[in-house]
């Protein structure tokens, strides 16, 4: 039985949860990856944290920053050890466990989700850093892995809070929903947000959850994403450097290598 065109994209689509009739244009989801091309520049990428899961690559660009926000805690906390080691204080927030995997003098915990309101589960951003800090001018680094919260965070921040971020390592989920009209609004008003202020300079797919292929576009499902602000680089073109040596696996096995759509023109 010959299916149509149509029929072929529904099927495919509806394996993926999404409905043909709220599905994003072809052309709108590669041009918010276009945007998201990684951007070579001056700053050389080193690696915070272990050698998988938990570690990532930000800009050699930390003097002056003596503040870390880190919401969502995980098993590991090597990346939070590696700010303390460069003169940080550490600010962790998570509803879901009772204190960090490690105690650490200069680790700040607060038992709340980061989210778009605060209340006793949850806590804004803005409200966050308000209630953590005194000063309001100095530069700060943002390392947030929060299970698909980080959209609705991210659109909740003002932009003052955001230009005060140097430096932005976020993990983001659910990509491959970026075919789904609504998600895709919201994980493109998110983006779009974070670009007025940032530039991507590095994406690492987390190969636990794989690369999703629909209509010819791969798109890893989980990726971090480095950014710094505008300010603080000068451009040296496109990076095309991926993986880049300092990347690793987050498990041993399944290995995900981003796709050449991510990064070449």
């Amino acid at each position: 039985m010959k299916y149509h065109f149509k029929e072929i994209i529904q099927t495919i689509l509806s394996f993926n949860g999404l409905n043909i009739g709220k599905a994003t244009n072809k052309e709108f989801v590669e041009s918010l990856i276009q945007k998201l091309h990684p951007f070579l520049t001056d700053k050389e990428l080193i690696r915070f944290g272990a050698k998988g899961d938990g570690g990532y690559l930000i800009p050699n660009d930390l003097e002056g920053i003596k503040t870390c926000f880190s919401p969502g805690v995980g098993e590991f906390s090597s990346f939070e050890e590696d700010c303390v080691k460069h003169g940080m204080e550490v600010f962790l927030a998570d509803k879901s466990v009772e204190a960090p995997a490690i105690k650490n003098e200069h680790f700040h915990f607060i038992k709340k989700f980061i989210g778009s309101i605060t209340n006793d589960d949850f806590i804004t951003m803005s409200d966050w850093i308000h209630s953590s800090i005194e000063d309001n001018d100095s530069d700060l680094l943002l390392q947030m892995d929060i299970e698909g919260h980080e959209y609705l965070s991210i659109i909740n921040t003002p932009d003052s809070i955001l230009k005060r971020f140097r430096i932005l390592v976020i993990e983001f989920h659910y990509l491959e929903k970026l075919w789904n009209k609504e998600f895709f609004n919201l994980a493109s008003d998110s983006f779009n947000k974070i670009l007025l202020n940032h530039t991507c300079i590095h994406i690492h797919p987390n190969n636990l959850c794989g690369i999703s292929k629909i209509r010819g576009v791969e798109i890893p499902k989980a990726a971090e994403f480095t950014f710094i602000r505008n300010d603080r680089f000068k451009n040296m073109g496109t990076q095309n450097d991926f993986p880049n040596p300092l990347d690793y696996d987050n498990i041993s096995t399944n290995a995900s290598i981003l796709p050449k759509n991510w990064y070449n023109d």
